[in-house]
């Protein structure tokens, strides 16, 4: 094959693949290939970890597993044999008992060279020195005559493999990742990026995966830095996607010469299509097709509803109103509108009569006592009770609509409201929740498959939050106003602020007092509730880890 020394065509593959179905992933690749091909690629790059799928978290310690990521990688090298692009992607390797999160560069039927990743992350949700071991510092693979510097994603958060790499003669830098979606990602990536290329003054190029898995979601946003620190080229969010890059080499430097950028993200819109993109893959992935939930009239189930619909379509979703003695007429109607809106036909089944057949069994037991939460939560697990019914008999996932706020307090209902498969707003405060409504009322993001315009009616997001389990009950009647709420909450979870620091800040002594308290108590709760998107850098599972038998409180 002819080198190019002064010219490269290099293919970046923003793709889904799908964690444990190997297959899948390779033809997903294979299909990449060809159309690289077509285009006269040299290379086409994958992101991390591509052939197993990422995170593969204790799949990797499967024997049987990593022999068949064996036998498909050795795949790849019969197929580079027809002379199209070089193939550089991500993949678990095993050597002498070790496991690592490696790279391999296949050319011409052959294996230029495999790298392993040095900084193995440890933290929130990673946890790869429990599985991985540590790689050594690298140099950079010779392709066709050219010295690419390759690291994998945590590599190049800190100084030394890009170091490394610019040391022993590197020209160009290639970083293959399973970077997560968190809120405001985007910037700090490429601020990492931005200061490997700042040291090393060489040009970078960042592919990244795209798609949901389990809690995590992938946003893709692959992007390319010149030594020049401007970026050329940056790939849609939340979409997959190829793209080849033109490089040339002028004064000994290579050069992108594309110019292609999306517009810019904005923060609230990257959420929404986090929330749609998780659903979406958590839902197919797990082969299934059809979702349910019951729609109250509240704010938070509506929203559920809305990125149900964008994720899979209106046909794909189920909306059950399930009306007690409790609830108003306006809930009713505000309910069937936004099931109108959004094109779905909602179905109706009242609880009134199974609600008293119940508290009549138990009146005997109940005798001489008041009423209180335990018949409130007698409606909720009823409600329960018959959404699961209708998953199990017509095979559909039954989502939860609990947010972030009250789950934080133990606002929800053990084997009620939080039964479920999915949470797509686990991890939104509620404060969240109202913006992000207003929002996909106004704006229809590329990822949705549901209608434009108003979607949610704008009764649900003005009226008074409640949970309608006793007359005039509203959500306040034991809380501070959510927007205080979900600041005391954030200076809790995500700063982990002391009481003290943030009563300084301006909060009452007594809420913030009992706002700890109902977050430490309600640990128990969080750890039997389903998934959900993580948003935050601090959502309830992996990232925060509280014991649930807790005496612990701050002073003041």
């Amino acid at each position: 094959m002819k080198k190019k020394h002064n010219s490269l065509n290099i293919t970046i593959a923003q793709q889904n693949p799908i964690v444990g179905n190997i297959k899948y992933n390779f033809d997903l690749l294979i299909e990449a290939r060809n159309k690289a091909k077509k285009n006269n690629s040299d290379l086409i790059v994958f992101s991390e970890l591509f052939l197993s799928g990422y995170p593969p978290e204790d799949l990797v310690l499967r024997k049987a597993f990593l022999n068949e990521i064996n036998h498909y990688f050795n795949k790849l090298l019969e197929i580079t044999n027809d002379g199209g692009p070089a193939i550089l992607v991500g993949f678990p390797t095993e050597k002498n008992g070790n496991i690592y999160n490696s790279v391999g560069l296949i050319d011409s039927g052959q294996i230029i060279s495999i790298q392993n990743k040095v900084h193995l992350p440890n933290y929130d949700v990673f946890d790869e020195q429990r599985i991985f071991t540590k790689g050594e510092m690298p140099g950079p693979m010779n392709f066709r005559d050219i010295k690419i510097g390759v690291a994998i994603c945590e590599d190049i958060w800190f100084e030394d493999v890009v170091e490394c790499l610019c040391e022993t003669g590197a020209e160009l830098l290639i970083i293959l990742n399973g970077s997560p979606f968190t809120r405001n990602k985007d910037d700090v990536r490429l601020n990492v990026a931005m200061q490997r290329v700042v040291e090393s003054k060489l040009p970078l190029i960042y592919v990244n995966q795209v798609g949901g898995q389990d809690e995590l979601v992938f946003d893709g946003g692959s992007f390319v830095l010149n030594s020049d620190f401007t970026v050329p080229l940056k790939l849609p969010s939340f979409s997959s996607t190829t793209e080849n890059t033109e490089w040339k080499k002028e004064r000994d430097v290579w050069v992108c010469k594309n110019f292609k950028k999306p517009p810019k993200n904005q923060d609230l819109n990257d959420i929404y299509s986090a929330c749609v993109l998780g659903l979406k893959d958590y839902v197919i992935k797990n082969k299934f097709k059809k979702v349910i939930i019951g729609l109250s009239g509240g704010i938070d189930s509506a929203l559920v509803a809305s990125i149900a619909v964008d994720a899979l379509g209106s046909d794909n979703v189920q909306c059950v109103m399930l009306p007690s003695k409790y609830t108003s007429q306006e809930s009713l109607e505000d309910a069937k509108l936004c099931a109108k809106n959004l094109n779905i036909i909602e179905d109706e089944i009242s609880i009134e009569k199974i609600v008293q057949a119940t508290e009549l069994e138990l009146q005997h037991f109940f005798t001489g006592l008041d009423k209180d939460i335990t018949e409130e939560n007698i409606q909720s697990r009823i409600r329960s009770l018959l959404l699961m019914s209708l998953s199990n008999k017509f095979n559909r996932l039954l989502l939860t609509t609990g947010n972030k706020s009250e789950m934080a307090v133990g606002y929800a209902t053990l084997y009620g409201d939080m039964s479920g498969a999915y949470n797509p707003i686990k991890d939104l405060y509620k404060t969240e929740v109202y913006m992000i409504a207003n929002l996909r009322n106004q704006h229809k993001p590329e990822i949705a498959m549901g209608p434009s315009g108003i979607l949610i009616p704008e009764n649900i997001i003005n009226k008074p939050p409640t949970a309608e389990l006793r007359e005039n009950q509203t959500d306040q009647d034991s809380l501070p106003d959510y927007n205080i709420l979900d600041d005391i909450l954030y200076k809790l979870i995500e700063e982990e602020m002391s009481v003290d620091d943030i009563i300084k800040s301006g909060h009452d002594k007594e809420w913030v007092s009992k706002i700890q308290n109902l977050l430490f108590i309600s640990e128990y709760k969080r750890r039997q509730a389903p998934p959900g998107v993580k948003i935050s850098v601090k959502n309830f599972g992996k990232d925060r880890r509280y014991p649930i038998t807790n005496n612990y409180r701050d002073t003041n």
